[in-house]
């Protein structure tokens, strides 16, 4: 009875590791192996706000600048209305921070994650996916920086010479960390173009024929999702869109989808 127990739980324990070697996984062991991935990335997020934090002064005194160059004012100085604020300020950009410093963790995290449920052809392409986020919406971040000041100078003078800003540090670096998330999140877009052309659920021939609605289509989101509501942010965002929109063709050409 023993041997026969024996060659049970071998079997048991050979049919598991099968399982999990093809990726086959119970929705308990699914759930485990999520909350171990969410922990990991909270931590690393935890840990870059951290670091993010002491930082927080020289943050706020280069985004300061762009409202200064705006205004035309040599003082770039914000201010706050409440006892607490400089201090939520400070969590706040720490906690932007956090998550921008921590952005390959958690994204090789959702990678992981996903892995086991691809097939081998499937996985290759998912490093190359990774990186081209990354860089994708650090590039967003960097555009949105270039159309920071102008979109100010709209922003605070079309109101007249009648009216002087008198901006919060709150107010202010919620816009600036909105414009970088808006521009990082539109410039993912030919990373799920991209991804509909693998998974066929698109193919070149379609995006040729809808190129005049792309145009509407990109025009219209990116005079929507930008917070600024500024010109200057619609053309820095819509632009490039519409070349991505264009790459993501030719890149559709060179895969034959």
């Amino acid at each position: 009875m023993a041997i026969r127990l024996g060659l049970r739980s071998k079997g048991k324990s050979s049919d598991t590791e099968s399982s999990k070697s093809s990726g086959q996984m119970t929705v308990l062991e699914h759930l485990t192996e999520l909350r171990r991935r969410i922990f990991i990335c909270a931590v690393a997020i935890v840990i870059g706000a951290t670091v993010c934090f002491f930082f927080t002064p020289q943050i706020i005194s280069f985004l300061a600048r762009f409202y200064a160059e705006a205004i035309n004012r040599k003082n770039n100085t914000l201010i706050f209305t409440g006892p607490a604020d400089a201090f939520i300020l400070r969590l706040k950009i720490a906690t932007y921070g956090g998550i921008v410093v921590s952005m390959p963790i958690w994204l090789f995290q959702i990678w992981r994650f996903i892995t086991p449920g691809l097939n081998p052809r499937e996985k290759r392409y998912v490093i190359p996916f990774i990186l081209s986020a990354i860089l994708l919406f650090t590039f967003g971040g960097l555009v949105a920086f270039l159309t920071l000041k102008p979109a100010l100078t709209f922003l605070l003078g079309v109101g007249g010479a009648e009216l002087t800003p008198l901006l919060t540090g709150e107010s202010y670096i919620t816009l600036v960390a909105l414009m970088i998330v808006a521009f990082g999140v539109a410039f993912e877009f030919p990373v799920v173009l991209v991804f509909l052309l693998l998974a066929k659920v698109l193919n070149t021939s379609q995006l040729k024929k809808w190129r005049r609605w792309a145009i509407v289509l990109i025009t219209l989101f990116a005079a929507i999702i930008t917070p600024s509501q500024d010109p200057y942010s619609l053309l820095f965002m819509a632009v490039p869109m519409y070349f991505f929109y264009e790459a993501s063709i030719v890149i559709g050409k060179l895969m034959k989808r």
